[in-house]
């Protein structure tokens, strides 16, 4: 197969890559999570003027048309500075929903903002019964004059903080874990009945927990067909896991390329550690750990510009296994060899390690896909 990226894809990646180099240290990135939005608005401002935040976009929507690949290329950049911007939450998640489904109007509305960097949006799909399964709701949208009404709660509603809109998944038909009878839609964060408790997370992002108590909703806010959401929201967060994926790709790239500088300079016994054998067998499995992830990424993204089918699906599991274990595995051994200091807040070593260990757990577990796996 050719892995070879396209003169278009390779610019991309130089530009991601003198960015996260050039402007976006280690320092930086931490100034900009303490921060009160929790990101740099400026950086935003660069992301539109650049045409990050359009890549996933069709022209015709006014974006770039690219594929799986770019967005992986991309998030693998940001992996590696650890950036803190709410791409994942508003372009690849609240995007990737109305470029799946929305109308035309819901796109000139919505999407454009989401391109030029006017608006934010999230993805209100997890509830605390749910346990990965998309299909697990209480929400609940009940038709009422021409319109609907919504009630019910969301947990760990990323970007929600920054948010402008958000598109949520409601139960309007069938039983609570019933695949069909899923709809999507589009609730201003402003509207009457929306409240919302943010926090950060332990990897220096933001999120929310959201209640709607009686959210009245015109027809036109609906996403897509009324009970026939299902699909739509598995493909989104299918996508969202290529973006994590990716994005833990780069993490581990720099954790054991940092701790092969550390080993060499770090002295006991009078030499390098790194002169160890032990050490250099576990530096080793560092680099193939990530290597395997890599070459999954590559084949889930792949799979996904192929057209979704369930060998996309699973590719994209299988890709969020590796991920899982191997980002366990290379963040725990870099903490190791740093020593005590693998863990202060100074090192950036275990803030990477918190990223990782936060992107195991979103949009599913290794347990979670290894059984999605089995089934498909």
């Amino acid at each position: 197969m050719d892995f070879s990226f396209s003169e278009e894809q390779t610019l991309l990646a130089d530009s991601v890559e003198k960015f996260v180099a050039n402007d976006y240290p280690f320092e930086t990135r931490q100034q900009l999570a303490r921060s009160g939005p929790g990101y740099g608005e400026a950086n935003w401002r660069t992301f539109a003027e650049l045409g990050w935040l359009g890549i996933p976009f069709a022209e015709d929507d006014g974006g770039f048309g690219g594929g799986a690949v770019d967005l992986m290329i991309l998030m693998e950049h940001f992996g590696k500075g650890l950036v803190v911007e709410p791409y994942l939450s508003s372009v690849v998640l609240a995007g990737g929903a109305l470029k799946a489904a929305g109308t035309k109007a819901q796109k000139s509305r919505w999407l454009t903002g989401i391109i030029d960097g006017s608006v934010q949006g999230a993805l209100a799909f997890a509830e605390p019964q749910g346990r990965f399964n998309l299909a697990d709701l209480v929400t609940t949208a009940s038709a009422r004059d021409g319109g609907f009404v919504l009630n019910g709660a969301k947990c760990v509603v990323l970007g929600a903080p920054c948010a402008d809109f958000l598109v949520v998944s409601a139960r309007t038909s069938g039983a609570q874990r019933d695949p069909e009878g899923i709809s999507l839609f589009l609730v201003p964060s402003d509207a009457a009945g929306v409240t919302r408790r943010d926090y950060p997370t332990v990897d220096a992002f933001r999120a929310s927990e959201i209640a709607f108590d009686a959210v009245a909703l015109d027809r036109d806010a609906l996403i897509g067909e009324e009970g026939g959401a299902y699909r739509i929201l598995e493909q989104v967060i299918d996508l969202g896991i290529l973006a994590v994926g990716a994005e833990a790709v780069g993490c581990m790239e720099v954790l054991y390329k940092a701790t092969v500088e550390y080993c060499k300079t770090r002295q006991q016994f009078g030499q390098p550690i790194g002169k160890f054998q032990v050490l250099q067998h576990r530096m080793v499995d560092m680099f193939m750990e990530h290597e395997q992830s890599k070459s999954l990424m590559y084949m889930a993204a792949m799979r996904l510009d192929e057209g979704y089918d369930d060998a996309a699906k699973k590719a994209v599991s299988a890709f969020k296994v590796q991920v899982g274990k191997s980002g366990r595995f290379v963040g725990q051994s870099a903490v190791q060899l740093h020593g005590g200091m693998g863990m202060t807040d100074e090192l950036n070593v275990g803030h990477y390690f918190k990223r990782l260990t936060t992107i195991d757990t979103l949009f599913g577990n290794v347990d979670f896909h290894l059984k999605r796996f089995g089934a498909l």
